[in-house]
């Protein structure tokens, strides 16, 4: 058999079952939002995800599948993902040391510290000390 019939065979059989998969997901997914009562909440992760999903699908084939809300509003969850991403926030940052963080981990004035400790080595070997 020649290797480009099969190759076409084992994609054809691949495709045809995720198309049918995808088939069951959205069926699925339909009868339990039917089953809902009320709006579905959704937090700003799943908003997020599904927004970049719905992205990458197109809005065409967003309309057949989407059931949680219309495709515009989910292409908005995505627009408002990616305006949130280039906004600047880290960038508006305030010079100096952030807030909550302390004094450096031995405590008190550095330099009081490293004098004191090379007085206390020097002693010893000072010809000055009295």
């Amino acid at each position: 058999m020649n290797w480009a019939r099969i190759l076409a065979y084992v994609t054809g059989t691949v495709d045809q079952e995720l198309l049918l998969r995808n088939e069951y997901l959205a069926a699925e997914n339909r009868i339990l939002k039917a089953q809902l009562k009320g709006r579905l909440r959704l937090s700003d992760a799943e908003r997020a995800t599904l927004g970049e999903i719905a992205h990458r699908l197109g809005r065409k084939v967003l309309g057949e599948v989407a059931n949680v809300a219309r495709p515009d509003t989910i292409l908005a969850w995505y627009r408002k993902l990616v305006a949130r991403k280039f906004d600047g926030s880290k960038a508006r940052r305030g010079p100096g040391r952030p807030r909550g963080l302390s004094a450096p981990v031995w405590g008190g004035n550095p330099v009081a510290i490293f004098g004191s400790a090379i007085m206390a080595m020097t002693q010893n070997y000072c010809p000055f000390y009295f």
